[in-house]
């Protein structure tokens, strides 16, 4: 892989065409890529796709994740066929375990382990969109015969969502890109670290391998207004994060279970209140030339892939194009001077 790669994680709550509409704009202002979410229960991804691969012309799309337990791995290798089809080859397939705690809540229990199911719904996903049976394959998992090969068939690249050391060490092994949630954003290098293992345990070289720094960002014209609007993303998820990630890259765990208990007794206006400047660091936040500088860092220390994800800023939509049209071309020049 060469070059530098910019995407935004345009997920929502809100409607399908609330996604269609930033992935336009996530074209029109420039990104290579868009990724949209597929939680068991959550937002319909898959119909969000389908519209995007309609509504767009150059920029390429995937699906951040789904899983190999709700959706069978044949049934996934189908739809990624018929969107790559239907996109003219610009589709990637993000898979990932899924969520034990949604599966309970359906009563569903998944047949294996997160890594284990995570690597078999890779390797057969590759297998049956080439148009090939798994059968026999090693790591796709035990069941399939030889026939099992699909009628419909386009090649896709398959993209894992991972966040623990062996589920990255899976996507060195088997996959083509990675995205792993960098809270902070340095810790892509941690990533880089365990996916290097994976790939050299199989002879690839990890520099074929497209690995996201999945941050979370937030710019606006304003940078308190910016500000707010992580710091609303971190009181949301503090009590979320792993302490031992959390002070192995600087940041006071104490802090972050403060902000929770806060949350948890006096509301979420006490939680943001509470979050500290040194908290903010947990993602790339601030205004135009503070996020071109904290990417900056990024991009010299060797990352090669930039995802801007949740909040984004305060309006979503606006920062979008304020990243599109003022960040990323000066990163770019950045890059290539």
């Amino acid at each position: 892989m060469t070059g530098l790669v910019f995407s935004a994680r345009i997920g929502s709550h809100v409607s399908v065409a609330d996604v269609v509409a930033k992935a336009e704009l996530a074209e029109h202002a420039g990104f290579d890529q868009v990724w949209t979410g597929n939680d068991f229960l959550g937002e319909p991804g898959l119909v969000s796709l389908a519209a995007i691969a309609s509504r767009t012309d150059r920029i390429r799309f995937g699906c951040g994740v789904v899983d190999p337990v709700t959706l069978h791995p044949g049934q996934i290798a189908m739809f990624a066929s018929g969107l790559q089809e239907l996109s003219g080859g610009r589709f990637i397939v993000g898979v990932g375990a899924g969520s034990d705690v949604f599966y309970a809540k359906a009563g569903i229990t998944p047949p294996s382990g997160p890594v284990a199911r995570t690597r078999d719904a890779v390797v057969a996903i590759k297998e049956l969109s080439a148009g090939r049976s798994p059968a026999r394959v090693p790591g796709a998992g035990p069941g399939w015969t030889d026939l099992a090969v699909p009628r419909y068939a386009h090649e896709v690249e398959v993209y894992v969502g991972a966040m623990g050391p062996q589920m990255l060490r899976v996507a060195g092994r088997y996959a083509d890109g990675a995205l792993p949630l960098c809270l902070p954003p340095r810790h892509v290098f941690s990533a880089m670290k365990e996916i290097s293992t994976g790939a050299a345990d199989k002879g690839r070289d990890i520099a074929d391998i497209d690995i996201a720094a999945c941050v979370w960002a937030s710019i606006a014209d304003d940078r308190d207004e910016a500000r707010r609007a992580m710091a609303h993303q971190i009181a949301l998820y503090s009590g979320s994060l792993p302490a031992a990630v959390l002070a192995e890259h600087g940041l006071d765990p104490d802090e972050f279970a403060h902000t929770q208990r806060l949350l948890d007794t006096e509301g979420v206006d006490a939680a943001i209140a509470s979050v500290t400047d040194g908290m903010l660091g947990l993602g790339i936040v601030g205004g135009v030339d503070d996020v071109i500088a904290q990417c900056s860092e990024l991009i010299e220390a060797g990352a090669r892939h930039i995802s801007f994800g949740p909040p984004i800023g305060a309006d979503p939509l606006h920062a979008l194009g304020l990243i599109g049209t003022t960040v990323l071309p000066e990163l770019r020049r950045l890059a290539d001077s």
